[in-house]
């Protein structure tokens, strides 16, 4: 006797905005899948180049390998996240990692942008050390209230001087404690604040100020663009002419932020290290977030996310988001043979990983 397919929407604020994870039976016929939100930033700028603002949710529309996509959450910058599912708020799950102040509820838990800062201070930094200090300092007394911010610095190892936290006082000090020296492990260090920042709800960023190559790491540059997109995390590098001067890094600095949703930065000068953060400051306070529950889609390789502009009058503005996400196969534990894939948005601007419902759906024969 077949039993026929049976959807159940479970409520779990335990699972993260931004993924997806697919579990699939490969020796039984019983089919589990659970699907969470996707979370989109998108930027809408003129033909000039500046943001579009006051736009509404009736103004865009997803699609996802052209399946169409309603969306279930939207804000505009830091500001009040609408809730378009008529579900009402859930709480944050105790396990759920937030830094000193915790959210209450659905809204702040999506609100705010987690700042991941991961500053050069290899020996490549001797000339410019004070001024990049400086450059950094005022961008962190710059970002909005509802942002939190963690402060690492590197050389050939990592240092997690300030986790990430609202106190805005902690992280400056760190800032200012930091002195220079050894080589460079850029994309070794990289790698590991990334997966400090997957482990957090909300907005996630890395900003990361280096003045060189990279001379020691043994991780490559590709393999951590590809973790980046599959935790939804963006990255935005700001470096000095002296990485400009080899083609080789200025080619992986703007292809790796491309890819995560982030800009590349190559400041000549200790002005430009200003303006290069105040640029991304602006970013991440004009993005407009996006959120929808992906619709049934058997597609296990890269997923094409297209978000479009409804209406005439909106047609000459230009979208920067995340162009899709790839499925990433991960270990799964259980009775059965079990192929787990995770997967995760992105593309061009911002992503994030949150607590919010998800569907479960089992199938027995």
């Amino acid at each position: 006797m077949f039993r026929k397919l049976l959807p159940l929407m479970v409520i779990s604020a335990g699972y993260f905005l931004g993924s997806a994870h697919v579990l699939i039976a490969q020796s039984s016929p019983d089919i589990h899948v659970v699907v969470n939100m996707v979370q989109l930033n998108v930027a809408v700028t003129d033909k000039k180049g500046n943001y579009v603002t006051g736009l509404t949710p009736k103004d865009f529309a997803i699609l996802e390998d052209g399946i169409q996509e309603k969306p279930a959450t939207f804000a505009e910058g830091n500001g009040k996240v609408q809730n378009l599912t008529g579900v009402p708020d859930l709480e944050a799950p105790p396990t759920a990692t937030f830094g000193d102040h915790p959210p209450q509820n659905f809204s702040e838990l999506i609100s705010g942008a987690n700042v991941f800062v991961l500053f050069d201070t290899s020996d490549y930094m001797y000339r410019g050390f004070v001024f990049a200090q400086d450059a950094i300092t005022e961008f962190i007394r710059s970002l909005g209230t509802a942002d939190k911010i963690a402060f690492y610095s590197y050389s050939r190892d990592l240092s997690r001087a300030a986790p990430l936290t609202a106190d805005r006082s902690q992280v400056l000090q760190a800032v200012r404690s930091t002195v220079a020296g050894d080589q460079a492990a850029l994309y070794n260090c990289l790698l590991l604040t990334l997966k400090d920042a997957a482990q957090n709800t909300g907005r996630k960023v890395v900003v990361v100020f280096s003045n060189g190559p990279d001379n020691t790491s043994v991780v490559p540059p590709e393999d951590v663009a590809e973790f980046a997109q599959s935790a939804g995390v963006s990255i935005y590098m700001i470096s000095t002419q002296q990485a400009r001067l080899e083609p080789v890094s200025t080619a992986v600095f703007d292809r790796m932020t491309a890819a995560t949703g982030g800009k590349a930065y190559f400041a000549r000068n200790w002005k430009d290290e200003h303006t290069a953060f105040a640029s991304i400051r602006d970013d991440l306070a004009h993005l407009y977030s996006l959120s929808y529950y992906p619709k049934p889609n058997t597609n296990a390789g890269w997923r094409t996310i297209t978000v479009k502009l409804v209406g005439e009058r909106l047609k000459n503005y230009k979208i920067r988001t995340r162009s899709g996400y790839r499925p990433q196969p991960s270990r799964f534990s259980g009775t059965s043979k079990i192929a787990a894939v995770d997967s995760a948005p992105a593309q061009d601007s911002g992503g994030t990983q949150q607590p919010s419902p998800s569907a479960a759906i089992r199938q027995t024969q």
